[in-house]
């Protein structure tokens, strides 16, 4: 299925046409895509190893910066293109259309009958912790370098920032769905969770 946001110009399209009347199956545990899983997390662990021992392993600066922003690169490609379709089947990515307009276009896999394109709850962990943890760890270089005066390396860590950060943020929008906004998703998040804590105050304090 086909659908496109008037409001941000994004489809969500359904990544095999032949799954649409698919059924929900439970997940399985088991590692389908061990090498996908595998490059899933080498790339970005091996870009923060090079950072952050770059001082150890070579006395150039320009290596290390180069080293560090191909193994960044290769990560973005990877990520975006091949284990977040295998792994959770989810995709994105940009395109423009015959009349020169950009449209943002969101895949989503469902689930098979014969449940063999259900992803396992052991590559969705991996997938996620590895997408979101490395970002963060990204935006604390960044803030090290910055507070450091290490000004030279504020170019490296950026660059980690906004690939590794570019990915996580098109994959959170995969998740939610293109037609959410994701401040309104937070608002209405820490909305919920502030009545919830007030009616358990309450329900205490009567008790």
């Amino acid at each position: 299925m086909m659908r496109q946001d008037s409001s941000d110009d994004t489809e969500d399209v359904s990544l095999f046409d032949s799954d649409e009347g698919s059924a929900w199956k439970p997940k399985k545990s088991k590692i389908r895509h061990p090498v996908a899983s595998f490059f899933h997390l080498f790339f970005r662990i091996s870009a923060i190893i090079v950072y952050l021992l770059c001082e150890l392993l070579s006395s150039s600066f320009i290596a290390c910066m180069v080293t560090i922003i191909l193994l960044l690169s290769c990560d973005f490609w990877t990520v975006k293109n091949i284990t977040g379709r295998l792994m959770v089947g989810l995709r994105w990515w940009n395109q423009v259309d015959d009349d020169g307009k950009s449209h943002w276009v969101y895949e989503s896999r469902k689930a098979s009958t014969q449940g063999k394109r259900v992803p396992s709850d052991s590559e969705s962990r991996i997938f996620w912790l590895g997408l979101i943890t490395c970002p963060l760890l990204w935006v604390i270089f960044a803030f090290s370098a910055l507070f450091s005066f290490k000004v030279k390396w504020l170019a490296v860590v950026i660059m980690g920032v906004v690939l590794q950060g570019a990915n996580l943020y098109g994959y959170v929008k995969c998740k939610v769905g293109s037609r959410k906004n994701l401040t309104s998703l937070a608002t209405s998040y820490l909305g919920s969770h502030f009545l919830r804590q007030t009616f358990a105050k309450e329900n205490q304090a009567e008790s």
